[in-house]
Order: structure tokens, then sequence, then C-alpha cells
């Protein structure tokens, strides 16, 4: 069987690949007129959606696309066929997400960046930190990455609540409710993790009067999409100090243009989409395995809904 693998590191995905699957002929290229001379004669796909929706533009269509990315954004454009079947990478991202968001609230409950400004000052500062015990943290999308950061941050004491599509009963979540109940479970959060995907329900949902709910104490974390932000609406907060600080791995257009307000607002760090980069090694392992599946017929992890978008 042919797999075409479109990817940055298109070299490293082969080797991984020949290894635990030799049987398979792969068709890999850093040059897309090559990728393009192959697409129609590949069933199979993987690799980044950017790169996947340019071929996909051309005319060619797999049977089934394996996306090496979390989101799928790129490859729902409204110019984009959808008769093939999509998966998006599940399963791999949980750890390194929860290394992320506990390494920004432990900065922020200790006030690191801070202590950093006095000692480039050499101002002595010994206020006394408090801990992460009986914090408020409100986790906006309750999907497997979701669970996965409360589940590692549960441990440290820190209240846990959650929102997802539909209310549900979900340990270790004291209450997980529907987006409608974001305003009323923001304004009690010390901690607001965003970890949506894009769809048209989760764009701009933090705005001006989000903001206005919000601790003034409260630190925002946007792990999930830029377009979950209003830009000009979050610097206008951050200044009025609406809330404490954001740090956000995400924007609506990446790379950040230069003269963005981003760059210049107080109290708000950009992480550069680092937050969980995907692991080859582990994708090639949920690759390999949804292969087994859809030679089989068989339901496929992280199977994509285009009506739903995720």
């Amino acid at each position: 069987m042919r797999i075409l693998i479109a990817e940055a590191e298109h070299r490293h995905y082969a080797e991984l690949l020949q290894q635990q699957a030799p049987e398979l002929q792969l068709i890999s290229a850093a040059d897309p007129a090559e990728l393009r001379s192959h697409a129609a004669e590949c069933p199979v796909w993987l690799g980044q959606p950017d790169l996947l929706a340019e071929l996909l533009r051309t005319g060619a269509r797999p049977q089934w696309l394996q996306s090496t990315w979390a989101g799928i954004t790129p490859l729902l454009a409204a110019d984009l066929p959808r008769d093939y079947r999509l998966t998006r990478a599940v399963g791999i991202f949980g750890q390194v997400m929860a290394e992320y968001v506990l390494c920004h609230l432990l900065a922020h409950q200790r006030e690191l960046f801070a202590r950093l400004a006095a000692q480039v000052e050499q101002r002595w500062d010994n206020r006394l930190p408090q801990s992460l015990n009986g914090r408020r943290v409100l986790i906006v999308g309750v999907g497997e990455i979701g669970l996965a950061v409360a589940q590692f941050l549960a441990p440290f004491g820190v209240e846990l609540r959650g929102i997802a599509s539909q209310p549900r009963h979900l340990a270790p979540f004291l209450e997980v409710a529907a987006l409608a109940d974001l305003p009323r479970l923001a304004a009690e959060a010390d901690y607001l993790i965003n970890l949506l995907p894009d769809t048209p329900a989760t764009q701009n949902i933090y705005n001006a009067a989000l903001f206005t709910q919000l601790k003034p104490t409260a630190l925002l974390i946007n792990a999930g999409r830029g377009s979950a932000v209003v830009d000009q609406e979050l610097c206008q907060a951050l200044e009025q100090g609406l809330l404490a600080g954001a740090v956000l791995d995400v924007c609506r257009q990446e790379p950040l243009p230069a003269g963005h307000p981003f760059w210049t607002t107080r109290h708000l760090l950009l992480t550069g989409h680092s937050a969980a980069p995907t692991d080859p090694s582990l994708l090639v392992q949920l690759f390999v395995q949804n292969l087994k599946r859809w030679q089989r017929g068989e339901v496929l992890r992280g199977e994509v809904d285009f009506n739903k978008g995720y």
C-alpha cells in the first residue's frame, strides 16, 4: 500500500514508519510538485493539515487522511472537499499539554516574572507566595486533552471545574457545565484555561463582556485556538486590570505580525504555539494502529465529524 507523507519532518516520519511497517510503500518529499505527482495514486495520506489542504485543492483525494496535528482547521475550509475519512491526532498530547499548563500556573502563583523584574532592578523581593492548593481552575474544553490536564493538576489540590458541549459528571471535576455557563464559572475562576477547538460556537467567546466578569487576580491561558479570543478586547482588559494576566500559545494569525498589540501589552506572555508539539514516534504508533482499523473497516481513533468540525 502506498502512503503519502506531507510533513515538515517527512524523513523522520518515513524512517519511523518503515521501522514499524516495512511492508508499506512510502512517498515523502519536501517538494510540493513531487507530492502532487503522486497524490492520486496514494489512498492514504499522513501529514500536517496546511500542506495537505493544498494537495486537496489540486483535485487529488485520499480515501483516508491522518493529521499529525490535533487541530484540523485548514482542512475545514469551505472550498475543500469532505468526501473522505479524516482523523486528527489524539491520545498523544495530554502529558505535554498538562506540563505546559502546570508550568504557567506555578509561574503565576510564585510570581516568577515579578521576581525576575526585581532582580533586574537589583531590588530584594521577599513577598511570600501562596500555594496552588484551593485555587479554582476552570478548563474550557473537557475533551481528551482537557481531562488529561485535569488529572495532572488534581494532586495539587486545586478545585477543578470544566466546560464541555454538554453538562456531565466526570471525575476529577467538581462540575462540568455547558458553554452557556462559561460566564458563571469564569467569574469564580483563579485560572481560566482554554483548550477548545475552532468551531463557530467557540469563536470570540473571550470578549469584553466576559472579561468584566473575571476576578482581577485571574490568569487566562489560551492553548486552544486563537479565534476564541477577541484580541483588542483582551488587550484593553489587561490594561484596565480586569484580569491579572494572559498566556497565549495560539493567535488568530501565526506567526503574529509585527505591530500587533499582543507584542507590547503588559502582563501578556506569548509562547509561540509550542504548548503541545507532536511527538513523531507517538503519532506513528497511532497511525499504524489506525491503519489496521481502516483496513478492517473499523472505527478510527480521532475520526472527525465534518459537521461538528472536530
